[in-house]
């Protein structure tokens, strides 16, 4: 599930949670490569024993998983503090991490957030409680983004593989056919402007998640990291593909100047003046309760190709939960993980709308047999099932991708309100996450 993250550690850099997170862990080698290893037996015996596990996670279909938790080992008690995400989520996790107190035992942590706790030392390895044994249980993205190595640092618990919604009435009444390759796109957006100046193929006025998605799917990896050593580079080829095409939306005013999750973002997917929305899966539960008065209009298709006949996509958004490493109760706080993203919780989830990151469930007939109301009776399952099966592999965020992503507008985000090109706005960003990255005691080059 995908939630808007702004300037969450301005003010609070990550060299002081390197330090103090390594301080707070007293020297135990928790997430280190000593840890002791933790049987299934010992996970059942701490359940038989019982005890509390306090969970900070917005996702809201974890209230079931936690009632049904407690059904099933009623000595446990499961405190879920749900009332904070995004900014607010991170700052009191990175807060009470810093401060050794106050930390839950199992926090919803999304994939690009993870190495900004994991390489500082905040989360604990789970592979030694037999977590590296799942993961041939994951879509290849979200498992990506959980594993470094031989280490786990959560289990996925929801996935966002990217398909590109469409208003098929808009579509319709203009004779525009749906777009199979960005090329297409581009076109279509052309044709749409032209019989209803208006109306626009899509909103974008610059998204850090939206573009590190694009160049995704474009085969671009503009960052590689390798413990504390980074490299950041946006001039590769898959850039240039993105670039060179939404290039052409912008200068020729074809993406309207709307901002997601605003009041004119819902009126204009609900009018019709906002024709696509290319994004994660998890969408279709937004599209029910933010535009319900377009039930009907809507339309699942495959996100767009930069080429003919390929079939490549990318992750947008997407959680896991994982154990903060100064949490306490760790055999408990890891059962009730792997039960609600990886058994019975998993069921419970998607009955309430979550997109899972299983495979079992992505593939199975019930799950891609659900029909959408909302899409016309659709079995949008089908397409978004396929997408997460075709995410290009060896996709990595910055350790420091929330810096990154608060910086965005600053510097990519001219590109939409001057004459600055999206390319050179790439640099731009590229630049100060270098300066940023060095300045907190990374070695980063480009």
């Amino acid at each position: 599930m995908r939630r808007t993250t702004g300037r969450l550690l301005r003010g609070f850099t990550l060299l002081s949670v390197l330090a103090l997170g390594a301080t707070a862990c007293g020297g135990s080698d928790d997430s280190g490569s000593g840890q002791k290893a933790v049987s299934a037996t010992d996970i059942q015996a701490a359940l038989k024993k019982g005890g509390s596990v306090t969970v900070w996670a917005w996702e809201p279909t974890l209230k079931t998983v936690v009632a049904d938790f407690e059904k099933k080992y009623p000595k446990v008690k499961v405190n879920l503090v749900g009332d904070r995400s995004g900014d607010k989520h991170y700052t009191a996790l990175s807060n009470a991490i810093a401060a050794g107190k106050g930390v839950p035992d199992v926090a919803q942590v999304e994939y690009f957030a993870l190495s900004q706790y994991s390489l500082t030392k905040g989360l604990s390895d789970l592979a030694p409680y037999g977590a590296d044994k799942l993961a041939s249980k994951y879509t290849p993205g979200p498992w990506n983004a959980v594993s470094d190595g031989d280490k786990v640092y959560g289990l996925p618990m929801d996935s966002g593989p990217m398909a590109m919604f469409y208003n098929k009435k808009v579509f319709d009444k203009y004779k525009i056919a749906v777009p199979t390759t960005w090329g297409e796109y581009v076109d279509a957006a052309r044709k749409l402007h032209k019989a209803d100046p208006k109306a626009y193929i899509a909103n974008d006025a610059g998204d850090a998640g939206f573009t590190t998605s694009m160049l995704w799917q474009a085969g671009s990896r503009p960052y590689k990291v390798d413990g504390t050593k980074v490299a950041v580079n946006f001039e590769d080829a898959g850039a240039k593909k993105y670039t060179d095409t939404w290039q052409k939306l912008i200068d020729e005013k074809l993406l309207a100047p709307i901002n997601g999750w605003t009041d004119d973002w819902y009126k204009g997917l609900g009018d019709g003046t906002i024709a696509t929305l290319t994004t994660g899966a998890w969408m279709p539960a937004n599209f029910v309760s933010g535009v319900p008065n377009a039930s009907g209009d809507w339309r699942a298709a495959p996100m767009p190709q930069w080429a003919k006949g390929e079939k490549a996509t990318a992750e947008n958004g997407g959680s896991s939960l994982a154990l903060p490493a100064l949490g306490k109760n760790k055999e408990l706080a890891y059962a009730f993980v792997e039960y609600a993203n990886s058994g019975a919780g998993v069921q419970s989830r998607i009955k309430e709308g979550a997109f899972p990151a299983t495979k079992a469930e992505l593939q199975s007939t019930d799950f891609q047999n659900i029909k959408f109301d909302y899409f016309g009776g659709q079995q949008a399952n089908k397409i978004f099932a396929e997408s997460a099966a075709n995410v290009g592999s060896d996709w990595s965020y910055l350790p420091f991708q929330q810096y990154a992503n608060s910086i965005f507008n600053d510097t990519v985000g001219k590109a939409y309100i001057s004459g600055t090109k999206l390319a050179d706005g790439l640099k731009s960003w590229q630049d100060a996450s270098v300066k940023y990255g060095n300045e907190q005691g990374f070695t980063v080059s480009k």
